[in-house]
């Protein structure tokens, strides 16, 4: 399975509706893969609060519209990362949308766990309650954004749910770069899964990012890392991979707590 991370460069100086054209264009761009994942809330940047009321779409709106086209056209499943979505009935959402190859909507993920404390998104946007997770010929994808990353609960309940390769973009500042490699290949690990973790380039209001997009295997290999700037990184895997090593290993087997009733 062929896999490409966009990790797209988010700067003042350009335009949303700009960047959402030469987005679409490199995710054109990478026909011939199989997977294709943008980075958290590329349109306006992570930390660029001011922008997520001003710059907040519905759900079918126009990024839906030009990454739908750019899915069909490149012929990919796409998760095109995040957008501020505006629910018409409720507050702005942390949104994630997945794109089959015919360009229709597979799944959209509200993020589960909003970041800032008692800042920023976590006041600005409401917190999704759904697990998402997403069926492709060749692996069950499980959605997850960002801070999500810091709570190891979530996954497990996206492998128990069939998850097999973990998909998280992400907006993560360059501050706290080392937590992003160390967290994507503990869940890894941990839920004996593939991740795919795709961060963004540049600078969001001031905080700078870091980058570093990164797939990890299920023994918590690094198959690929990018640099600090914009890349395309792509790479080859073999989904059967987890099932090899849920075999070989099966301590997933043993889990005792959260279950109900426990295993023994």
């Amino acid at each position: 399975m062929r896999a490409s991370l966009l990790q797209i460069s988010v700067d003042e100086g350009e335009s949303v509706d700009s960047r959402r054209q030469r987005v679409a264009a490199m995710v054109r761009d990478q026909a011939g893969a199989d997977l294709v994942v943008l980075p958290e809330l590329w349109t306006t940047g992570a930390f660029a609060y001011e922008l997520f009321g001003s710059e907040a779409e519905p759900l079918e709106g126009p990024t839906h519209e030009l990454m739908a086209k750019a899915a069909s056209d490149a012929g990919v499943w796409l998760h095109a990362g995040s957008i501020p979505e505006r629910d018409p009935d409720g507050p702005l959402y942390n949104t994630s949308l997945v794109f089959s190859p015919s360009g229709d909507l597979a799944a959209a993920y509200r993020k589960i766990h909003r970041f800032g404390f008692d800042k920023g998104e976590a006041v600005l946007m409401g917190a999704g309650r759904e697990l998402v997770t997403v069926r492709l010929p060749d692996t069950t994808i499980g959605v997850a954004t960002c801070y999500d990353l810091r709570f190891p609960e979530l996954f497990r309940g996206l492998v128990g749910a069939g998850a097999e390769t973990l998909v998280v973009p992400a907006g993560w500042p360059e501050r706290r770069r080392a937590h992003w490699t160390l967290l994507a290949q503990a869940r890894a690990v941990e839920n004996q899964a593939f991740v795919l973790a795709c961060g963004t380039a540049g600078t969001h209001a001031g905080v700078p990012q870091a980058g570093h997009s990164i797939v990890v295997d299920p023994w918590g290999e690094v198959l690929a890392q990018a640099g600090a700037g914009e890349e395309v990184l792509t790479v080859e895997f073999d989904p059967a991979k987890v099932g090899t090593t849920r075999e070989q290993f099966p301590a997933l087997k043993d889990r005792m707590l959260g279950l109900d009733p426990p295993r023994r």
